[in-house]
């Protein structure tokens, strides 16, 4: 999912950029280093905060006790922010969609002008900012769940979410800023995902950016012709990226 949690946010407002982050924290260590990166970004004129998931190792990212201390945390971000569910909070649990239903419970609320896709999945936002339609995709690592039961009913939700962004994108002339946690360039549980990709940015080459974690390798690139990818990193560095409205896909 995605939770836009406001705390004691300020909004937005006329900030001119935005963070990412993911993949931390993983450890006691992390979650000091993840405070002083809260203070960072708080110090600086923010649009939003996204976090792309995977906020701990599943041995305590499968508990409950994890996760409200990492809400608890996470309030202390003063800009609206964006958390997507990651591979370790629920596919890597041994109960993954009791623990996926949890994650909703702590961080299904919304606090910004955003339009969620009907039905179960909550997780699945879209908003407006700096000219882009900004998407958020329930897509875990490492293998996307393959092989169990929720994946199929999942996905066609994913599908349809995407390709209504891409449709309102391409409706107001604007770059289109996807965001999931799973890197989708590994062997298994992506293809048709990817087929998607790659065909957006065949229609829209350098209107399409990806923003993921998964695999903890900072990469700014182009997998697919016309698809810029960025990746941001993950544990043991615990680190945040600022992107500028203007750095991003043009109209």
């Amino acid at each position: 999912m995605c939770c836009l949690l406001a705390g004691c946010a300020r909004p937005g407002g006329s900030a001119e950029s935005f963070g990412v982050l993911g993949d931390a924290p993983y450890s006691p260590s992390e979650v000091e280093r993840l405070d002083r990166l809260i203070d960072e970004m708080n110090a600086r004129p923010l649009a939003f905060v996204v976090h792309v998931g995977d906020v701990g190792a599943s041995r305590v990212a499968c508990t409950d006790k994890w996760l409200e201390e990492r809400k608890a945390q996470f309030a202390r971000i003063v800009h609206p922010f964006v958390l997507l569910p990651g591979d370790n909070e629920w596919s890597n649990c041994k109960n993954p969609v009791q623990r996926l239903k949890r994650w909703r419970e702590l961080f299904c609320a919304t606090a910004l002008p955003v339009t969620r896709q009907p039905g179960e999945y909550c997780e699945h936002l879209r908003w407006e900012a700096g000219g882009h339609v900004f998407v958020t995709l329930n897509v875990p690592g490492h293998d996307n769940n393959a092989g169990h039961a929720e994946n199929a009913p999942r996905m066609r939700a994913v599908h349809g979410w995407l390709d209504e962004a891409a449709a309102l994108a391409h409706k107001r002339g604007a770059g289109l800023v996807v965001l999931m946690q799973a890197n989708p360039f590994l062997p298994r549980g992506f293809g048709s995902l990817l087929s998607r990709l790659e065909t957006l940015a065949k229609d829209r080459p350098g209107k399409v950016l990806l923003i993921h974690g998964d695999t903890h390798i900072y990469r700014d690139d182009e997998p697919l012709p016309g698809l810029r990818r960025i990746e941001v990193w993950g544990s043991p560095i615990v680190a945040w990226k600022r992107l500028a409205f203007s750095e991003l896909p043009s109209r």
